[in-house]
């Protein structure tokens, strides 16, 4: 079953990946403001760059002129990111003003985002701050004189508790605060901690520790009865992505990948069937769908998509920018993906 998006949702995720006038999937050159934020590794991740119209005596009075986005993520991300855009681009608001943008505003944007995919506009509301920031740092703006926190130390000083997506301890504390999150499951699908490997759970000085550090032991019991433990079956497909979309970096690669040059046929399905099971299967089913090797011949590896992933708008781009490039990028760049 699919997500229950919007219109309006759908409707920006279809034109922006059209690329039809007025989207804003791309990136500017010498941005005048660049940030970023998720893990490439683990699914969603998001680079945002902006250009300003600089007024000649005051930096404040600088105006946002052109917003732009390159994700690695579902629909909703790219219809979260399309909408950021879109309001900075349409009020023409500074980038001080940009800054009072929250991800509930982003949500109102899409008429609503279903509970499980809160992180997209999450995941948006970071990057812009991190692209105001450094826009200050270029501008010699002093963001702290202007009571504004940009949280820098939470990411270069804080604890990693959440390895998958690299969010520290401080920045998960105050998100807990923020946007009230008193279980697991809601930490995973409104910051996404926690959504990949799963081992910070309940790991010492994991998320469950922190839950009970803010809100104290028995709340956070208090809120968990009745509410599906984490794990458990049909989770993945909750939480996370599977259309995927090009995000201009290097997806890294896994530990003791080797070069295919002088490898059998044989030996080389090998790599392809492990490198599918072991990395490109887990991401695919996290969005509740699976991918199935029906053929290999030479170079050319036939697959099949299916569970949500059947009939997905964006299937293509799952194939070409998810499974090939990953077989290019860590087995032989030789290598092509074909759907039937």
């Amino acid at each position: 079953m699919g997500w229950d998006y919007s219109e309006k949702t759908k409707q920006l995720f279809i034109d922006a990946i059209e690329r039809k006038p007025g989207t804003h999937i791309g990136e500017i050159e010498t941005p005048d403001g660049f940030g970023e934020h998720g893990s490439i590794a683990c699914g969603d991740a998001l680079r945002f760059t902006f250009r300003v119209e600089r007024d000649p005596v005051d930096p404040l009075r600088d105006v946002i002129t052109e917003a732009r986005y390159l994700t690695f993520g579902c629909t909703s991300a790219i219809a979260a990111s399309e909408a950021l855009c879109a309001m900075i681009e349409g009020k023409r608001l500074t980038p001080i003003e940009a800054l009072k943008i929250t991800n509930q505003d982003i949500v109102d944007y899409l008429d609503g985002l279903p509970e499980q995919k809160i992180h997209c506009s999450v995941m948006g509301a970071e990057a812009l701050e991190a692209a105001v920031f450094n826009w200050a740092q270029k501008r010699g703006v002093n963001l702290n004189a202007l009571g504004i926190d940009m949280h820098a130390h939470e990411q270069e000083e804080g604890r990693v508790v959440c390895k998958c997506f690299s969010l520290t301890e401080p920045y998960i504390k105050r998100k807990i605060k923020e946007l009230n999150l008193k279980t697991i499951p809601e930490i995973i699908g409104t910051i996404k901690a926690g959504g990949a490997c799963m081992s910070c759970h309940h790991a010492p000085g994991g998320l469950q520790d922190i839950l009970y550090e803010v809100w104290g032991e028995q709340g956070v019991r208090n809120q968990e009865s009745g509410v599906r433990s984490v794990g458990g079956e049909g989770l993945g497909c909750e939480l996370n992505i599977v259309d995927q979309m090009p995000f201009v970096a290097n997806m890294p690669l896994p530990e003791n990948s080797k070069s295919s040059e002088n490898l059998s046929q044989y030996q080389l399905t090998k790599k392809i069937e492990k490198m599918l099971n072991d990395y490109i299967r887990p991401m695919i089913a996290r969005d509740g769908g699976d991918i199935e090797i029906i053929d290999i011949k030479d170079w050319i590896v036939y697959v099949e998509l299916t569970g949500n992933c059947t009939g997905c708008v964006s299937a293509g781009q799952t194939i070409k920018m998810l499974v090939e490039k990953t077989f290019k990028d860590q087995i032989d760049e030789r290598i092509r993906v074909v759907q039937v």
